[in-house]
């Protein structure tokens, strides 16, 4: 049962999702901190988990950021969250300087400070475009943990509600700021493997239908606002562990929140494919169904150009070229050309990109570090490396791939017009239904 508070709170969100419409301010006393010093972006973090603890500290030392406020349905994670930042903070700051950080449960709380510029979120997938969504019409910068949307239709919602908005958005697709990653993709973007038309993308496999017993829900998480605009079901430790968990929630394994390992690992490695052939704003256009008997791998996706991208088990990404193939994962990377060995994994790519790259070569977008890329994007206003519509090309891939393990049928696709195409695949395979109150604008 809801109280009149909460449904304030839910009123909230429906205005806020609404096309056109501006958030609420809510009427509470939210404005206990001070205002951002010069040259300094003032944050708030939603979902404090593992992940969002993780972005939590690669935030607080940094001078060009401040935390002001963290928001999360358990009290644990957020009064832990509250006391990390008070005390990276506190630590510096003369007597009486520091006025501290707030900690709220609903991330609504959060929005409606005007003096927070912008959001961090990581929590778990089905949360993710309800919430950027609000952010944006806050008028709030983002940053959004992959993969950026859990179904189609939630994407382009988000990438609509960013550029009406004018906001900056970076995916958390941490790939693209790897040198390991962006050295492969320049070497095939530069025709160093010669013509790729085959690559193999290692991966998890799809999720599941939640079917986790009940368990007696415990004093301090917000179930029914962790569950949001998911169906109704009993609480379950599995989904959401108490406290500050050392290992990442298997919630992504079930339908309901997330996209098991197509969605969780394909959002890095499908997204570096989309990035080596220049696919950022467009995906493939036919998906063919598993052969394999245990359904967890061998979903293909062809693109317009020819090229064949295979789902297999394991992880990392495997290229084929005529000339030569080139293996790549999170600090590893193998070159062969030919039948011979040409380079394997190194700290700095520079020499080998200078010897094998032509004369006048593509060169891609460089980052370092994902968030102080997010960072330089907010002050210079331009696209970082993983802007809104990049992260909702490769969460399609995703979305799609699973749509073909779920339903066992090949499908076409129309990229521009991101819609089945030749009668294929059904249009309640790109959105999902939503629990009331929430909707999706």
């Amino acid at each position: 049962m809801y109280s009149s508070r909460s449904l304030d709170r839910r009123s909230f969100l429906k205005t806020a999702l609404l096309a056109g419409a501006a958030p609420l301010i809510l009427r509470s006393p939210l404005w206990a901190a001070d205002s951002a010093p010069s040259k300094q972006f003032t944050l708030g973090f939603i979902g404090i988990g593992k992940q969002g603890n993780g972005l939590l500290g690669a935030c607080l030392p940094r001078k060009d950021v401040r935390v002001l406020a963290v928001s999360d349905v358990d009290s644990t994670r957020r009064n832990l969250a509250k006391k990390r930042v008070e005390a990276a903070y506190g630590r510096n700051a003369k007597a009486g300087e520091y006025k501290g950080c707030d900690a709220y449960s609903d991330f609504r709380d959060l929005l409606a400070r005007k003096d927070i510029d912008a959001v961090v979120i990581a929590t778990p997938d089905h949360w993710h475009a309800l919430i950027a969504i609000a952010a944006a019409n806050a008028g709030k910068d983002i940053y959004c943990e992959k993969p950026m949307a859990h179904t189609v239709r939630e994407g382009r919602a988000m990438v609509n509600a960013v550029r009406k908005n004018n906001r900056i958005f970076q995916t958390g697709s941490m790939q693209r700021s790897m040198g390991e990653f962006r050295a492969a993709c320049e070497l095939i973007r530069n025709g160093v493997l010669g013509t790729v038309t085959k690559v193999d993308a290692a991966v998890g496999g799809p999720p599941v239908m939640c079917d986790l017993p009940e368990e007696k829900a415990e004093p301090g998480l917000d179930w029914d606002l962790w569950l949001g605009p998911a169906p109704t079901r009993p609480y379950n430790s599995i989904l959401s562990p108490r406290g500050m968990p050392a290992h990442y929630p298997a919630w992504r394994h079930y339908r309901e929140y997330g996209g098991g390992g197509v969605c969780d690992w394909g959002a890095h490695h499908f997204d570096i494919v989309q990035w080596a052939f220049g696919f950022d704003d467009s995906g493939p256009v036919e998906f063919f169904p598993t052969t394999q008997p245990d359904g967890q791998s061998g979903v293909h996706w062809r693109y317009a150009n020819g090229l064949e991208v295979t789902h297999q088990k394991g992880n990392g990404i495997t290229f084929y070229g005529d000339q030569g193939k080139l293996y790549v994962n999170r600090g590893k990377f193998q070159l062969w050309l030919g039948d011979k060995l040409k380079s394997d994994m190194m700290d700095d790519f520079s020499p080998l990109l200078k010897e094998l790259l032509p004369a006048n070569p593509v060169r891609l977008y460089r980052s370092t570090n994902q968030i102080a890329d997010w960072i330089k994007a907010m002050t210079s206003r331009k696209l970082p490396v993983c802007d809104v519509e990049t992260g909702q090309r490769s969460a399609t891939v995703c979305n799609l791939a699973n749509a073909v393990y779920f339903s066992g049928q090949g499908l076409k696709w129309n990229p521009a017009k991101e819609e089945f195409a030749d009668g294929t695949g059904n249009p309640a395979w790109l959105t999902r239904e939503y629990r009331a109150p929430w909707q999706l604008a």
